[in-house]
């Protein structure tokens, strides 16, 4: 309980609080050290490191000074009362869950030499493993990079072992406090040579008592992790972010993806007033894949700002990242996708997307796609769109019974459909749920209530002709 007398501003973070938090979790010198240097990088470096981005960015809108930040060990037992539903679902299912900057639960279904744990527990149990993945993220390359080096204080480690094939999916579930602070924490990711798994992340925060227009603390969750694909792995990752209105989310994500590995991961963001995003994929051995799909959905004045790179370092690779916004009343988003094929990848082939629909006058969506191509012999196509609803389209629906608000939603589900088709059914589902949750205003969450169980059948069913012709002799 000491812990909760202590807090500190983003803003006034400095080298003691860094020290403290070293020192508080009896880490090795190495760390200490690369604590510091990431301290001063990010002292120094701006919010934006590229010029042309700079003038985009809604990252200032989180305020340092609102950002607590806390020390000593949070009281990971009280669990907000709009996620004990939730929680109870995931009894018995293979999950690590974070309350705060403290471990609520780890819970696995006996997957053998599966490993699930804090970031603290793993530097002790498999330290040159998780050395590796922290000093992957260089603290000069960004500012929020060397923030989350300098001061996280939680964090997950997820190791598959090599050839192991997870029948379940693992579940990572996040929530920040209901005391105010916020949170800085530093996830990792190994899957092992051969290996296949389905990872799920959530990520939750509570609405502030005073509602968004308060002038209390700013919750910000703001996530490093580094997932490393190991040799013929296949890595399946579904990060949907459910937070509340008025909180901040800064993520930095690192995919390393070794010979003849794939991964694919689905995005799905719906809460936070800010939702800051920098996504890379390094394509680093022969047969390499990596596909990304992204979806946000804005309303009322929350800002989505998307970076996102395909960084082919050898051949035969395959990339593809597709981005789509929905965006309603007075909400933004920026897209900045960059592919690059080093001198070294012939016979790489990528595709970057990024397409935005505005359903309002006051919404806005900028796009910056590019290519750097060091070499020949590849493929690469960029694209990017931005347009307002077709309103010969709305008149087209309204003309065949449907009222504006139905037609436009008719229209959103059309615009999301090919994206929609590369997911699993029950990642179809989620997504599907929670844009009708956005929709009608409801809570964000995916408890598996009957509603959902509906989407998730109709999912399962969407394009297997043979269970219409089922459906259709069941039903005659």
């Amino acid at each position: 309980m000491s812990g909760r007398q202590r807090a500190t501003a983003l803003s006034e973070l400095g080298r003691g609080d860094v020290e403290r938090i070293s020192s508080e979790g009896g880490e090795p010198g190495w760390l200490a050290e690369f604590r510091l240097r990431s301290a001063e990088a990010y002292a120094e470096l701006p919010i934006e490191t590229s010029p042309l981005y700079g003038k985009y960015t809604d990252a200032a809108r989180m305020d340092p000074g609102r950002v607590m930040l806390r020390g000593g060990e949070d009281d990971a037992s009280r669990v907000p009362r709009f996620l004990e539903r939730r929680l109870g679902e995931l009894e018995g299912e293979t999950c690590i869950i974070q309350i705060g900057s403290g471990i609520h639960r780890v819970g696995s279904d006996g997957a053998p030499g599966l490993a699930l744990s804090s970031i603290g527990d793993a530097l002790r149990d498999s330290p040159d493993m998780a050395r590796e993945a922290l000093e992957a993220a260089d603290p000069r390359e960004d500012r929020f990079t060397a923030l989350n080096n300098a001061a996280f204080r939680s964090g997950v480690f997820l190791g598959i072992p090599d050839g192991a094939t997870l029948e379940k999916p693992v579940h990572i579930l996040t929530c920040l406090p209901e005391d105010g602070s916020s949170v800085v924490s530093r996830n990792v990711i190994h899957a092992g040579r051969g290996s296949r798994a389905t990872v799920v992340q959530e990520l939750y925060s509570p609405e502030p008592a005073a509602g968004p227009g308060g002038e209390g603390p700013q919750q910000a969750y703001l996530e490093m992790l580094n997932a490393t694909v190991s040799d013929g792995a296949h890595l399946d990752v579904t990060t949907l972010q459910m937070m509340g209105s008025a909180s901040v989310n800064f993520s930095t994500r690192r995919t390393a993806v070794s010979r003849d590995a794939g991964v694919n991961w689905y995005l799905g963001l719906f809460g936070s007033a800010l939702s800051r995003y920098r996504v890379d994929y390094r394509l680093s051995g022969p047969g390499a894949s990596a596909s990304d799909s992204e979806v946000a959905f804005g309303s009322g004045g929350q800002s989505f700002d998307i970076q996102s790179r395909l960084l082919h370092d050898a051949p035969h690779t395959e990339g593809r990242v597709t981005q789509k916004s929905i965006l309603r009343d007075s909400s933004r988003s920026v897209f900045k996708g960059m592919i690059r094929i080093g001198e070294s990848a012939t016979k790489s082939n990528s595709y970057l997307s990024g397409r935005s629909i505005l359903l309002d006058p006051g919404a806005k969506s900028d796009a910056i796609p590019g290519l750097e191509i060091l070499t020949n012999d590849v493929k690469a196509t960029h694209s990017a769109s931005v347009a307002q609803i077709d309103e010969e389209q709305i008149f087209y629906l309204q003309s065949r019974c449907l009222a504006r608000r139905e037609a436009e939603r008719t229209i959103v589900e059309g615009f999301l459909e090919p994206l929609s088709r590369r997911m699993s059914y029950q990642v179809r589902a989620w997504i599907a749920y929670l844009v009708e949750s956005k929709w009608e205003g409801r809570e964000l969450s995916i408890n598996t209530d009957e509603e959902l169980r509906r989407f998730v059948e109709v999912e399962e069913t969407r394009y297997n002709e043979d269970a219409e012709i089922e459906q259709h002799y069941k039903y005659r």
